[in-house]
C-alpha cells in the first residue's frame, strides 16, 4: 500500500466519522420527544465509536496479527510468543522489563515521600520542591541527552579531559573511566536512574498534597498517644496516605512499562538494554518482523491491565470509605 492510498483510506474514515456525527446532530435536532435520552445517546455514540477506531479495533487487529509470521501472511499460532521464552535476546527483553517495574516505581515513590516529609512546612519548601519537580517539566527525550553527559565517556589517555560528569568523579578518585552503557546489567540500572530522576518529582508534589489534607485531630491524637518521627511516619502518616501511594505507585508502574524515549535516546536497545516497549517498535518498524511485534505489544498490553485494574479498585474502596 502506498502513501497515496493510506492518506485517501485515512480522508474517507475522516468523513465518515464528520458524517456520523452530522447525521447524529441532525437527529438530535428533530427528535424532541426524550430529549435526556437523545442528548445522552448524541454524546456517547462519538466516544463510542472513537474508542472503537482508537482503541478496540487495533488492539483487536495486533491480536490478531500476532498469530502470523513476520509478513502477517502465513499463520504460526503461537509461535510468536513461544519465541519470547526461548530466545536468548527476547528473554534479556523480559528479564529487562522486569528490572524497571520493580525497581523504578518503588524507588521514585519512596524519594518522593521521603522528600516530601523532609521539606513539609519548612522555610525553605517551595525551593526545595521545585528542584526536584523541574525534571517533570523535560521531556524524556530531553532527559536522556542530559545523562548522556553524566554517563559519557572517552579514552583513558594522557591529555584527554573526561565530559562525563560520572566519570570525571571517578578520574578524581584515583579510578579508571568506565564505559557504562556497555556493561549489561549495570547500564539498565542506569537507565532506570534516568526515569526515578524525572518521576520523583511526580511523587513528591501527589504525596505532599496528601499529606497536608491528613485532618489535624489525628495528627495530634497520635502526638498524645506519643508518637513522634519515625513512628507518626510509620502509623499516621503512611496510613493516611495509602490511596495517594497507591496512585502514584500504578501510575508509574504504567509509565515505567510503556517507556521507550529512554531506552532508544540512550542505547537504541544494544547492549542488552532493550525493554519490551522498545522491542516491539524495533521487530515490527525497524526489522519489519510485524508478528512478533504484534505478539510483544499483545504481552506489554496484559501487563498493563492487571495494574489498571488494581488501581480502578482501590479508588473504589477509597471512594466507599
Amino acid at each position: 500500500m502506498d502513501t497515496a492510498e493510506k492518506l485517501i483510506q485515512m480522508v474517507l474514515a475522516i468523513a465518515l466519522f464528520a458524517g456520523a456525527m452530522g447525521l447524529i446532530l441532525m437527529l438530535v435536532g428533530r427528535v424532541r420527544r426524550r430529549a435526556d435520552i437523545v442528548q445522552a445517546f448524541a454524546f456517547i455514540v462519538p466516544a463510542i465509536l472513537l474508542l472503537a477506531i482508537g482503541l478496540i479495533y487495533p488492539a483487536l487487529r495486533t491480536a490478531y496479527q500476532s498469530f502470523f509470521d513476520r509478513t502477517t501472511e502465513a499463520f504460526v499460532g503461537l509461535a510468536n510468543y513461544q519465541a519470547m521464552f526461548e530466545r536468548d535476546d527476547l528473554l534479556i527483553v523480559l528479564r529487562n522489563t522486569l528490572f524497571w517495574v520493580l525497581v523504578a516505581p518503588v524507588t521514585a515513590t519512596v524519594i518522593g515521600l521521603i522528600y516530601a516529609v523532609l521539606v513539609d512546612r519548612t522555610r525553605f519548601e517551595a525551593f526545595a520542591k521545585a528542584l526536584i519537580f523541574m525534571p517533570m517539566a523535560i521531556s524524556l527525550v530531553g532527559a536522556s541527552v542530559i545523562w548522556k553527559f553524566v554517563y559519557a565517556h572517552r579514552p583513558d589517555q594522557q591529555g584527554i579531559e573526561q565530559i562525563g560528569v560520572l566519570n570525571q568523579i571517578l578520574v578524581w578518585l584515583g579510578f579508571e573511566p568506565q564505559q557504562f552503557m556497555l556493561n549489561a546489567p549495570l547500564n539498565t540500572f542506569l537507565l532506570i536512574a534516568i526515569l526515578i530522576w524525572v518521576q520523583a518529582g511526580f511523587a513528591m508534589t501527589v504525596l505532599s498534597a496528601a499529606i497536608k489534607a491528613i485532618p489535624q485531630d489525628i495528627v495530634e491524637a497520635g502526638r498524645l498517644d506519643g508518637l513522634y518521627g519515625v513512628k507518626m511516619f510509620r502509623y499516621v502518616t503512611v496510613p493516611s496516605i495509602r490511596p495517594a501511594l497507591i496512585v502514584v505507585l500504578t501510575t508509574i508502574s504504567i509509565a515505567t512499562l510503556k517507556v521507550f524515549d529512554i531506552v532508544r535516546t540512550m542505547t537504541g536497545g544494544q547492549f542488552e538494554t532493550s525493554i519490551v516497549a522498545n522491542e516491539f517498535y524495533t521487530q515490527s518498524l525497524v526489522r519489519g518482523n510485524y508478528g512478533l511485534g504484534a505478539a510483544l505489544a499483545m504481552v506489554l498490553f496484559v501487563m498493563v491491565i492487571p495494574i489498571v485494574i488494581y488501581n480502578v479498585r482501590q479508588m473504589r474502596k477509597a471512594d466507599i470509605r
